[in-house]
């Protein structure tokens, strides 16, 4: 069994990453509990106050528990129109000055962060952030393919969950899926929860892209824990029958998914196992950069 890693989750057993550094390390022995060895504490795109609290919540979190690998900043720059779950008062421009920002504040902590890279400067956002060492994802972006190769031109090399908040696949626009399976550069994240994307089109993307698939779980503090309500980022989240949504709406709110699920969804759809443990485990590390 590979170190299972999860390099996109908000949070689990009750508490999300970034609220308090008791409640990051209770999130993070939760799916340690449930199987999972490592995590990427991810974070939604919040008030840049609010951001800052948060990112040192965990950075402090991380000098107690070296299980938590590290941020991935969800946003701030993200589509508009690709939101989700995120708050778009919360949203900004990858300007020269937000992503030196975020870098300052991060302070060498920051393993991953997802944008969209039609926004003005995303382009050259992504240079700053790859020769920062940053791991760049394409996410909640309307991008085609064209742009989004372009930005794996530029340095992203991952597709933050497949198929979810972005463009599909159709017969002439790739989009961003069809652009990274057309890229042996790029890895590809995918949420396998059954809800998310069909298990049957997840069973596909490991055939289209061997080697390159990354299972995530981009879980919200209900994992392994119960059903009712909680707080993503700014907003107030539903969870029944572990199905997490944004209270009042259909909008899936991240996932209560763990990374074990994850990988008997993918096996009963057909995926050998040894596959999808690699995509949860070895696959993971190396697509932030780690052996």
């Amino acid at each position: 069994m590979s170190v299972l890693t999860d390099i996109h989750c908000h949070g689990g057993g009750g508490h999300p990453f970034g609220d308090t550094v008791e409640g990051t390390l209770a999130a993070a022995a939760a799916h340690r509990e449930a199987g999972t060895h490592a995590v990427v504490a991810s974070l939604v795109s919040l008030p840049l106050a609010e951001a800052d609290r948060q990112i040192d919540v965990v950075r402090r979190a991380m000098e107690q528990d070296p299980g938590i690998l590290g941020l991935h900043l969800e946003g701030p720059f993200l589509a508009p129109s690709r939101k989700g779950a995120h708050d778009a008062d919360s949203l900004a421009a990858p300007t020269g000055d937000a992503v030196a920002r975020l870098l300052d504040a991060t302070g060498g902590a920051l393993r991953q962060i997802t944008l969209a890279p039609e926004l003005p400067g995303a382009l050259d956002a992504i240079d700053t952030l790859v020769a920062a060492g940053v791991t760049v994802a394409i996410g909640h972006t309307d991008a085609g393919a064209r742009v989004v190769t372009e930005a794996f031109d530029r340095g992203a090399t991952l597709v933050t969950h497949a198929f979810n908040a972005m463009h599909g696949i159709s017969a002439r626009e790739i989009g961003p899926v069809g652009a990274a399976l057309a890229d042996d550069r790029v890895a590809i994240e995918v949420i396998a929860d059954g809800t998310h994307v069909d298990p049957s089109l997840v069973a596909a993307l490991f055939r289209a892209a061997p080697g390159r698939v990354v299972l995530v779980t981009d879980a919200m503090a209900a994992a392994a824990a119960a059903d009712g309500r909680y707080r993503l980022g700014s907003r107030d989240v539903e969870v029944r029958d572990g199905r997490a949504v944004i209270a009042g709406t259909q909008t899936l709110a991240g996932s209560t998914l763990t990374l074990r699920r994850a990988i008997e969804v993918c096996v009963a759809a057909g995926v050998p196992r040894d596959e999808a443990e690699a995509a949860a485990g070895a696959t993971a590390r190396a697509a932030i950069g780690l052996g």
